[in-house]
């Protein structure tokens, strides 16, 4: 992790409000499209705030796939397929998100995965309890959406071209380069609905240039 990268993760971890005076565990969203470094930095601000001696629970909406015939149900092709039927924000919501808003003193167990998109099949994934002091910190995309954009304590939106991004994942995933690809219409245009519809960079607290994984920099912060 480079000097410039601890500057920008230690900055948000300055800014996350304190479950203390919560007294309730804080649920902190990465959004971003794909290829904008969600998971890399959502992990890293988990590494900085366990330095910090703080409590973390790591999740992903990756484990709140819907069944791939809920996912395709429009086509395979389609960009609102995409956009809409991804993810069961329901189920994010009433195993994650919702019992760590619960009032105190009421029991505090959440999944942090619900379905696996390799097996299309509920992983197992088993019930833990959580405390008060806990930092949630969940990595996705699609994550202002308007059934989500209440429930975050604090947001962070990562800013990449679809250039950059592409470019990334071309070397990450085997999906063509060039944005414009047919290959990558479902993702590129149903991401563009998502920036359309919902303005994730205006609706996040925090948003980062995520372009130079190796300087990334602070565009806006509480």
């Amino acid at each position: 992790m480079t000097e410039a990268r601890t500057v920008v993760l230690r900055a948000v971890a300055a800014v996350l409000p304190d479950p203390r005076v919560l007294g309730r565990p804080v649920r902190v969203a990465v959004d971003g499209v794909d290829g904008a470094g969600k998971t890399t930095f959502a992990d890293e601000l988990a590494e900085v705030l366990r330095a910090d001696g703080r409590s973390v629970l790591r999740a992903s909406v990756d484990g709140f796939h819907r069944p791939a015939a809920q996912r395709y149900r429009r086509g395979r092709a389609s960009p609102e397929g995409f956009f809409l039927d991804s993810y069961d924000l329901d189920a994010l919501r009433r195993v994650l998100l919702d019992p760590l808003r619960a009032d105190r003193g009421r029991p505090r167990r959440v999944r942090t995965a619900v379905h696996d998109v390799v097996t299309d099949a509920d992983p197992g994934t088993p019930w833990v309890d959580v405390d008060d002091a806990t930092i949630a910190v969940v990595d996705g995309i699609f994550l202002h959406r308007d059934e989500l954009v209440d429930v975050w304590d604090l947001s962070i939106w990562l800013e990449v071209p679809f250039e950059v991004t592409y470019r990334r994942m071309a070397v990450r995933d085997g999906c063509p380069p060039d944005p414009d690809h047919d290959a990558n219409t479902r993702y590129r245009e149903g991401q563009r609905l998502y920036l359309a519809a919902c303005g994730p960079a205006e609706r996040a607290h925090v948003v980062v240039d995520n372009s130079d994984t190796t300087r990334p920099r602070v565009l806006r912060s509480p």
